[in-house]
């Protein structure tokens, strides 16, 4: 057979097994970060007797766990291989999530939410650098959007079905409706890390469902892909490299600011949906709650899949924070509950255009820093995933109401946006590893 016919055949396999894995693994992760605002307005604060500024804190407590051990948890995902860390990872993480239906103060809501993300904290890096085992550098947009579509696909059917459990489960078995979501979601997590095991392979050369033919044409290919994005032999790279690799730092404060926006989006959506009109029942809220993530599915593959074609990373990117910061503005100013709605769609649509292009650009680093780097660039960028819920909780205390939060927001989004753009004149948006002996 001719080697185009066995590389296409071998891209479609690991394209189709790859990608449905992490579609399952995003769905699960993302429901279950969001779940929590569904069970906000659906009387986990007042049962536990949180205000806006503490659920704001629980919420972004979650990302503290990333930043300690992100970088460690790459770096042993690196070392025992993807299917036995990311496996383990999704047992834990769902084991955390059962048990926080049961919880009976902020203190207990707050520790659990605490070491889900400790056990959660290479799931995400992890798969970014499965991508750089398994795909070339020019198809990472379109390859990166495919498990990315997951987080809003989640929140757009996870809305309805959320609310839906919270209102019709409700002290089913003596248990309040939101108890009952968190059992709901925590389940698959630990049946697909049973899955893992089984099923996940780290790298072509090891995957099960390739024949010879197919696993030497993949390595080859990514052979000649990480030769051709890197000028230089490269013998070895400490972490130090990564550490003190300036264009490593620029991606990570751009990943900060862009973050605010994103969780601040998918913590406080619902209530911000809600709190437009008196009208809106917790269950209209879920069905409007689906609309923007929709929406923000649709922007996502069709942006990335532009930027591969287009060759272009900087404007796709950039775009999806001006994009979503002029949503939040619009809400912000707008008096009008369905004017509100039109422009929080637009927000959403804004802020996950933006995924594919940009991790795109960040898995364009040489592969002797990719695990550390991708860590770094992860695990210090969502530390905005905690800024941001806390400080709309604050303002939305503080003020009253949630105009000042949306302008937060839009300001963080539009940063990012800019500082994407200084990437233009200068060779960021390739990172490699610098003073390195070869």
């Amino acid at each position: 057979m001719k080697t185009d016919d066995v590389i296409l055949r071998a891209r479609k396999k690991g394209a189709m097994a790859h990608t449905s894995i992490f579609i399952y693994y995003l769905f699960c992760c993302f429901l279950d970060r969001s779940s929590i605002t569904y069970a906000s307005i659906g009387g986990m604060d007042k049962s536990l007797g949180l205000t806006a500024t503490t659920y704001g804190f629980i919420a972004g407590i979650f990302f503290i766990g990333y930043f300690i051990f992100g970088i460690p948890g790459n770096m042993v995902l690196e070392k025992v291989g993807a299917r036995k860390w990311i496996g383990l990872i999704l047992i834990l993480w769902g084991i955390v999530t059962l048990i926080t239906a049961f919880v009976h103060s902020a203190f207990e809501l707050g520790v659990l939410r605490f070491f889900l993300r400790v056990f959660e904290a290479a799931l995400f890096p992890g798969m970014t650098l499965i991508i750089t085992y398994w795909v070339r550098s020019a198809d990472r947009a379109a390859a990166v959007a495919l498990f990315m579509i997951a987080p809003p696909l989640a929140n757009s059917f996870g809305a309805p079905l959320a609310t839906w459990v919270i209102t019709q489960v409700h002290m089913f078995l003596n248990l309040d409706g939101w108890r009952w979501l968190f059992i709901v979601v925590g389940v698959p997590a630990v049946l697909l890390g049973f899955f893992t095991f089984w099923y996940l392979a780290d790298k072509p050369n090891k995957a099960k469902w390739l024949d010879e033919d197919e696993k030497a044409a993949l390595m080859d290919e990514l052979a000649l892909d990480q030769k051709l994005t890197s000028e230089d032999k490269i013998v070895g790279a400490p972490m130090a490299e990564a550490v003190k690799n300036g264009r490593v730092w620029k991606m990570t404060f751009i990943n900060v600011f862009y973050v605010v926006g994103l969780y601040g989006l998918t913590f406080w959506l619902p209530q911000m949906i809600k709190a437009l009109s008196a009208d809106f029942s917790t269950m209209t809220t879920g069905w409007l709650t689906a609309v923007p993530y929709l929406l923000g599915a649709i922007a996502l593959v069709l942006n990335s899949r532009h930027s591969d074609a287009t060759h272009e990373r900087i404007w796709h990117t950039a775009c999806g924070a001006f994009v979503g910061g002029i949503g939040f503005m619009g809400a912000a100013l707008s008096h009008s509950p369905w004017v509100s709605m039109v422009f929080l769609c637009f927000a959403a649509i804004g802020i996950y255009a933006w995924s594919g292009p940009y991790w795109a650009i960040t898995t364009m680093m040489d592969p002797r820093i990719a695990a550390i780097g991708l860590g770094i660039v992860n695990a210090l960028g969502n530390l905005g995933g905690f800024v941001g819920p806390y400080v709309v909780g604050w303002l939305k205390d503080f003020t009253g109401s949630q105009v000042a939060a949306m302008f937060f927001l839009s300001g963080s989004l539009i940063l990012a946006g800019l500082i994407v753009l200084t990437l233009r004149h200068s060779n960021d948006a390739v990172i490699k590893v610098e003073n390195v002996e070869v």
